[in-house]
């Protein structure tokens, strides 16, 4: 993932605090040499403890065919992308310049955790995790905990498999026009707001909060991007 100096994480508050509201993302897994990656969709728990980067929490059903790969491959990426909007291009045209002649881009935001795999078997620790899990995502309660050898889950239990992903760094971005003057910015914000199409708020409130005091410099020679979609 390409991140450019004005999509960079302000500092590690941000990133940890986009993250303790977004709890859905995709585990890549490396798969054997010449095959692609497993990717699974997976909703997981994120605290920001222990470790300097914190741990994430999921579970998965034992037939899962991605156990053997995760096994031989424990180092793996937990991708987390939201907020995202696709932005037209005669909404981003610099002043002066026709409409037609913007350019089509898309804002997101995206945290990447690169994280050591541990698989949890034994009952009393995977249910312990599983609780802990369940109890980010109903913080009223509502359901039973799991107990093992007791009912209505404990039977269940020996179908799961708990992880815990124990985080090593982190890469977060946030492209939201940090780079294009303040009137672009300003037209593009607007625009979200009439449009309040699905994520359009959740940009804009992403683009005024991280609106610089002041444009930033343009970076020298070509952008590394290419002359296609710039800056994804």
């Amino acid at each position: 993932m390409l991140i450019h100096p004005w999509d960079a994480a302000h500092d590690e508050g941000e990133w940890r605090d986009w993250l303790s509201r977004h709890d859905f993302g995709q585990l890549a897994v490396n798969g054997q040499t010449g095959e692609p990656p497993w990717v699974q969709p997976l909703h997981f728990r994120y605290d920001a403890e222990p470790g300097p980067y914190g741990e994430a929490v999921t579970h998965l059903a034992r037939p899962n065919p991605l156990w053997r790969a995760l096994e031989a491959h424990p180092v793996v990426l937990l991708s987390v992308v939201d907020d995202y909007v696709y932005v037209p291009g005669h909404w981003t045209a610099p002043d002066g310049t026709p409409p037609e002649h913007g350019t089509p881009t898309s804002y997101y935001a995206a945290v990447q955790l690169r994280c050591t795999a541990h698989v949890v078997d034994d009952p009393a620790e995977k249910a312990e995790l599983l609780n802990r899990q369940v109890a980010h995502f109903q913080p009223d309660g509502g359901t039973v905990p799991a107990v093992p050898g007791e009912a209505p889950f404990g039977r269940m239990l020996p179908g799961i498999r708990v992880l815990r992903l124990e985080v090593t760094g982190v890469r977060a971005k946030f492209k939201y026009a940090g780079n294009k003057p303040p009137e672009v910015r300003e037209r593009v914000s607007a625009r979200l707001a009439e449009r309040r199409g699905p994520g359009d708020l959740a940009a804009r409130a992403h683009q005024l909060r991280r609106r610089p005091s002041a444009p930033p410099a343009a970076p020298a020679g070509p952008s590394p991007t290419g002359a296609t979609a710039p800056g994804s």
